[in-house]
């Protein structure tokens, strides 16, 4: 059983981790496996954070930037050489260089299990040309390559740590980032500990870095504003003024690259086989049944953008042709009827065991009834959801993803019949010629056009009913000096320090 987290936190100070320069972040949902590789959390993102450097990263203008790299280059359409930062050293004290590049790339390529496979299976090969050279050899062209590596695929594991651990690695991960782990205590907390081998150690201003799995939004708050932890990674809207009238703390809000939306099992397993997943009509008429403005305005207080794609409207690759549905009963009747479903139609929702998905999915459900629907609900930590999701152990799941700054990172692998997070196993050769042609494309008006068929083509079949873009809506004690927001939403720890 769980502890209440006032004791985790009493806990943790009488273990005398929280002194002045510990941060203690709260998170929405505890992390999934701590192994790059493997993982697909967007909590997990943000404790690779602090442990996990990348090739390269994004800024706040969304542009490409050198993070473990120093450079790259296109040499040709399939040759991307690739210069390394020196002295860089793992977390066990090895260095890191052009094999243990190469040994990253192809573990996240072939390993059991990948979730980075479908975002770089357009690699052929990795060749080292020197210690601080790489040169990686494409199938093919693609455009979304090297923004690939700004995230998971590009994270890059001490090969010696990675051998040693096999499977286990995600247990005691060992990276190249400004922190090394101390220890995991699941759904309680994940601590670091400053690294002093660290490549940017003038960066970084704290010792420690904790963080606690809240579930519970309010717990979150009440934490924050007791001085229990120092930030919060996400307030709900509907707690924003909460933070905002309090002179100890600060509410820091940004645009975000994500969505959220309600998964549909097509042909992942025998649970596929219901009139949800057997019809396209059927989840036309779901999606008609649901007033998305109005759910956000209830639960988000109006702040969320409703969407029916998943590319943000802050991206230029964002489809202005598909917008959200307006709800119609009437019409969602007609679509039942006409698919010749039997009333009422099930609907076995999962949805995550936090308050406002909770209360969303409690609201699709009262819209959806009135169509004709008989949604059932279940709520589930978010990890264990994930987990049973992609073994087909659901009907519909609702679920978020953080976004990427490419749209083949928001669509590929969720949409493509080889799409590593294709959970639903949705499958049209259409959508798949349409998004393999995307990634060979440079033009950005070309790619747009693609995008925008895929986007229509999707909003007809409907994998996933897209609800809503999200907003990164941050809480922070004003203590906390020197964060960074980026449309990501992902705590990066260079040059955050805790004022005296």
């Amino acid at each position: 059983m769980r502890r209440p987290i006032f004791a985790v936190l009493l806990a943790t100070v009488l273990t005398g981790t929280a002194h002045a320069q510990t941060l203690r972040i709260a998170l929405r949902e505890d992390p999934d496996i701590l192994d790059p590789t493997l993982a697909r959390t967007y909590v997990g993102r943000i404790a690779f954070a602090g442990l996990c450097d990348k090739l390269f990263d994004i800024n706040e203008k969304l542009e490409i930037v050198p993070q473990l790299a120093l450079s790259y280059e296109w040499t040709d359409p399939t040759n991307l050489v690739i210069k390394l930062r020196p002295g860089v050293v793992f977390h066990d004290g090895e260095t890191l260089d052009a094999a243990a590049v190469k040994y990253s790339l192809e573990r996240h390529l072939s390993m059991q299990g990948s979730f980075r496979r479908s975002e770089i299976n357009v690699m052929d090969r990795v060749e080292v040309v020197d210690p601080l050279t790489v040169r990686v050899v494409l199938k093919t062209a693609s455009s979304p390559f090297v923004s690939q590596l700004t995230d998971r695929a590009g994270m890059i594991v001490s090969p010696k740590a990675a051998e040693a651990a096999g499977k286990d690695f995600g247990l005691k991960p060992v990276c190249a980032g400004p922190f090394r782990f101390v220890e995991r205590v699941p759904q309680d907390r994940i601590m670091l500990e400053r690294f002093p081998g660290y490549w940017d150690a003038a960066s970084i201003k704290l010792d420690r870095v904790v963080y606690l799995p809240i579930p519970d939004s309010s717990i979150r708050l009440a934490n924050l504003q007791a001085g229990s932890i120092e930030l919060s990674e996400q307030i709900l809207p509907t707690d924003a003024d909460a933070v905002r009238s309090n002179s100890r703390l600060r509410l820091v809000t940004s645009d975000n690259l994500g969505y959220l939306g309600i998964t549909i099992n097509l042909a992942n397993g025998p649970r596929a086989k219901t009139p949800l997943g057997s019809d396209a009509r059927v989840r036309q008429a779901f999606e008609l049944s649901l007033d998305k403005a109005a759910i956000i305005q209830v639960v988000y207080n109006g702040l969320y953008t409703p969407v029916s794609q998943g590319l943000s409207p802050s991206s230029p690759y964002y489809a202005k042709a598909v917008q959200p549905r307006e709800r119609d009963v009437a019409r969602a009747k007609a679509l039942l009827k006409e698919a010749g479903a039997a009333l009422p139609v099930p609907v076995a929702l999962t949805v995550p065991n936090n308050p406002d998905q909770r209360q969303a999915g409690e609201i699709v459900q009262a819209m959806a009834a009135e169509a004709g629907f008989d949604v059932k609900i279940t709520a589930s930590e978010y990890a264990s959801a994930l987990a049973a999701a992609n073994r087909g152990e659901f009907e519909a799941f609702t679920t978020a993803w953080s976004g990427r700054v490419d749209p083949d990172g928001n669509l590929f692998s969720f949409m493509h019949s080889g799409g590593a997070l294709n959970d639903s196993h949705y499958a049209n050769p259409a959508v798949d010629a349409l998004l393999d042609q995307a990634r060979d494309v440079q033009d950005v008006a070309a790619r747009r056009g693609l995008y925008g068929q895929v986007v229509e083509q999707l909003s007809k079949d409907l994998p996933i009913v897209y609800l809503h873009n999200p907003k990164n809506v941050v809480g922070m004690s004003a203590r906390v000096a020197g964060f960074r927001p980026v449309p990501d939403g992902l705590i990066r720890l260079q040059g955050v320090e805790l004022a005296k």
